[in-house]
């Protein structure tokens, strides 16, 4: 029986975070009709602090932001990995990387970012409180069904839900999320008494500890630590169990989380999914956290998000049909988004290394480390144009 339902729109876009709202900007920007759902009631950004890396940079360049989203994030000047009790491992060039690819390393809050891509989409392209749970493909459109008993249907589905994506988990059963083997807590506090100005890492025996400035005098810090899945314990943890898990490490980190309050606390554990096969699901896209989750070591989920939507952006202006655009884009990311989560997870598994002497022979590898070979990771990633066809 041929396929009889009204086209509401002619694209879809699920989810709210950063590759959806930059999706919707770059749909906006070439005049296609669309709508975002979004399962909150309120677009706000979920979590802290992030990374915007050369390449976000340079992905927002393309699409118009990077000037304004330069004057909501803090330009990081440098970002070293050091030990336990503050002693240098690694301290990249970002001088050198930025001169050589002519942009700036930001670090940004994720509100910040969300209520800024939110204030270019026109209002009536955005549908809150709708949380989508399941599809049915056709030849040439696409059916949601929400969890409040209505359904959409367009020509073409962009998936951007996120990690735990429903709609991936029905396209692709097997992509059901992996866990790291460790569990992070992160808060935005203020920073008028720390006075932190450079962003850094730790690495020691009883886990990890990040910091950052950010605009309007904050603080964005994380804490990782080894764990089973959903741990009971690491559950309830709180501040003075932090303060004390931490207190050996150097400062100021002992100070940072005295400042911190409970409320201000978040914790998850850190999870990715497996580098997938396709992308592309004939009229249906998968973008973000929802295509190719990574863990945060390499501080490239946000970048690569913004990433696929400058390629879709190019595609899509191609003279070529949509599907096609889905499938070249599909050919495009995959090596990168597959290279990104496979080379994160692995930092991830190096700096959460809990045996005192792997430490120590990590530690003195990486200080004695040509600085060229330090930053070979960095290099690969910033030095391939992810714009070339």
């Amino acid at each position: 029986m041929p396929y009889t339902k009204t086209i509401d729109s002619e694209f879809t876009i699920v989810g709210g975070g950063v590759a959806g709202l930059a999706m919707a900007i770059a749909l906006q920007k070439i005049n296609k009709d669309f709508l975002l759902f979004e399962q909150a009631k309120e677009l706000k950004g979920i979590g802290a602090g992030f990374g915007l890396a050369a390449n976000a940079m340079r992905a927002l360049d393309l699409l118009g932001l990077r000037t304004e989203v330069e004057q909501i994030g803090y330009y990081l000047d440098s970002y070293n990995i050091l030990d336990h009790k503050g002693g240098l491992l690694v301290s990249p060039d970002t001088h050198a990387i930025r001169e050589q690819y002519q942009q700036q390393n930001f670090a940004i809050h994720r509100t910040d970012l969300h209520l800024f891509l939110l204030s270019k989409i026109k209002t009536q392209k955005l549908q809150l409180d709708k949380k989508a749970i399941r599809l049915e493909q056709y030849g040439d459109a696409v059916t949601l069904f929400f969890d409040d008993g209505t359904q959409h249907t367009s020509h073409f589905l962009i998936i951007a839900d996120g990690v735990k994506s429903p709609l991936r988990q029905q396209l692709i059963p097997s992509s059901t999320p992996r866990f790291s083997g460790y569990t992070c807590w992160r808060a935005t506090i203020d920073n008028t008494e720390i006075t932190l100005d450079k962003g850094t890492e730790t690495w020691g025996k009883l886990g990890r500890f990040g910091m950052t400035p950010l605009t309007n005098n904050r603080i964005y810090w994380y804490a990782c630590i080894n764990a089973t899945p959903n741990n009971p314990i690491y559950r309830d943890y709180n501040i003075d169990d932090l303060l004390q898990h931490f207190q050996s490490y150097h400062d100021p980190i002992p100070s940072i989380l005295a400042y911190t309050k409970d409320s201000e606390l978040i914790w998850n554990d850190i999870i990715d999914i497996e580098p997938l096969k396709h992308l592309a699901y004939d009229n249906i896209l998968l973008i973000g956290d929802a295509g190719h989750a990574t863990t945060p070591n390499m501080g490239q989920g946000a970048c690569q998000a913004l990433e696929d939507v400058a390629v879709l952006l190019d595609e899509l202006g191609l003279e070529k049909g949509v599907k096609e655009a889905f499938f070249s884009f599909e050919k495009r990311r995959l090596p990168r988004t597959k290279y990104i989560t496979d080379t994160s997870r692995w930092i991830g598994e190096i700096a959460q290394w809990d045996n005192s002497l792997l430490i120590s022979i990590r530690n003195m590898l990486m200080k004695i480390m040509p600085a060229k070979l330090a930053q070979k990771n960095l290099d690969k990633l910033l030095s391939v144009d992810f714009m070339k066809l």
